[in-house]
């Protein structure tokens, strides 16, 4: 692993997540691309780094980097990682994968005709106590599932003067709720149960049909100015509530909002089973609630001492020191390196890959085909 060499495109929250997880790996971050050479060098300077690429071109072509990390703009993902792939260069694309299932199908085929490895960052899985919930499903402690509830909840799009590129279809896609948050609820409940939805019946809206759009930058999570604005209308969803049904008869809902005051991040998730339950959410992710009928419930903490084998080598601190957020893109990129490392690619993969990002959206299409019919959608994955 200590011989690959990165690059990240992308320099805002989550793209300066991405250098910091490389360093904690030891994983050397030769240069970074911003949306314009003052803020290319600008980032490259304050992160460090050694080089500030002027072009995707000039990044594609330095024979000196291994793997890049996409973390810009969705409209802008499946170009970047299909002249990246076809420079020979690995790919870790922040999600959604694409704009749409046409293009994420051409990446899918691209990556290994040109031998190289693709992967999409759903790093909510590596929670250890989310690692912990899918091997206690595959070891059978709370039997077959049966049902899976649960939500993701946000507020940083609360009020109307609050603005971020996702809120422009052709910057975010004509998803938003369901593409940015309800994909990840959708991959940890698919990942943790084994089981793929094959139905789908969703009710979208748009909460705020106006909101404000400043005259000029604004960055992820941060605040606007509250003077120099647009009115601008909104038809993508604040909110989506779908009905889900699964392989071997599970069921679920799933609920996901940008607009519900006093949640930042909270993702939550109950997996219920023929011999008892599971439940987590992110808010207190070092804590996995286990429910019994006929004795009494628990509070299992995060422990790589208490955890399964399978599971345990995703806890990096021991039981007591917390492990959050910034944890789960080391754990995801530790398993993404090691494998190209490895240089088995016929091996089979434990990250989540690009047909993980393919069926993701492949799921986003036929929610909004069922909002927009009003009756439930066969998901067809393809």
């Amino acid at each position: 692993m200590e011989d690959l060499r990165a690059a990240v495109i992308g320099l805002g929250f989550v793209g300066r997540a991405h250098v910091e997880a490389l360093r904690r790996l030891g994983v050397p971050v030769q240069g970074v691309l911003g949306s314009s050479p003052d803020r290319t060098q600008d980032a490259a300077q304050s992160l460090r780094l050694g080089h500030a690429y002027n072009s995707i071109d000039e990044l594609a072509n330095d024979t000196s980097i291994d793997v890049v990390h996409i973390c810009t703009p969705n409209y802008l993902h499946h170009d970047q990682a299909k002249v990246l792939l076809d420079r020979g260069k690995h790919v870790m694309c922040e999600k959604p994968l694409a704009m749409n299932t046409k293009e994420s199908a051409a990446l899918v085929e691209a990556a290994p005709q040109q031998k190289r490895v693709g992967g999409v960052t759903y790093n909510l899985r590596y929670y250890p106590l989310c690692q912990e919930a899918r091997a206690m499903v595959e070891r059978g402690l709370i039997g077959e599932p049966r049902l899976v509830h649960g939500s993701f909840l946000q507020d940083w799009l609360f009020y109307p003067t609050d603005w971020n590129w996702r809120l422009e279809p052709h910057l975010g896609g004509e998803l938003r709720a369901v593409s940015d948050i309800g994909t990840h609820w959708l991959d940890l409940m698919m990942w943790i149960t084994g089981r793929k939805v094959t139905e789908v019946c969703a009710d979208l809206a748009t909460v705020i049909p106006i909101r404000h759009r400043p005259r000029g930058r604004v960055e992820t999570f941060q605040q606007p100015s509250a003077d120099d604005f647009d009115e601008v209308k909104i038809n993508t969803d604040d909110y989506a509530s779908i009905l889900l049904h699964f392989d071997h008869s599970l069921r679920g809902v799933m609920t996901v909002s940008q607009v519900s005051a006093g949640r930042k991040a909270r993702l939550w998730f109950e997996v219920d089973g023929s011999e008892g339950s599971l439940a987590w959410h992110s808010e207190e992710p070092n804590t996995l609630w286990i429910g019994h009928r006929n004795q009494p419930n628990q509070n299992m903490m995060k422990d790589p001492a208490l955890m399964s084998p399978a599971a345990r080598g995703y806890a990096a601190y021991p039981g007591g020191h917390i492990e959050g957020y910034p944890d789960t893109f080391v754990q995801l990129f530790k398993d993404f390196y090691g494998y190209i490392a490895a240089n088995d690619f016929s091996a089979p993969r434990d990250f989540p890959t690009l047909e993980t990002g393919h069926e993701e959206l492949v799921l986003c299409e036929s929610i909004a085909a069922s909002a927009c019919e009003r009756r439930w959608v066969t998901v067809t994955y393809k």
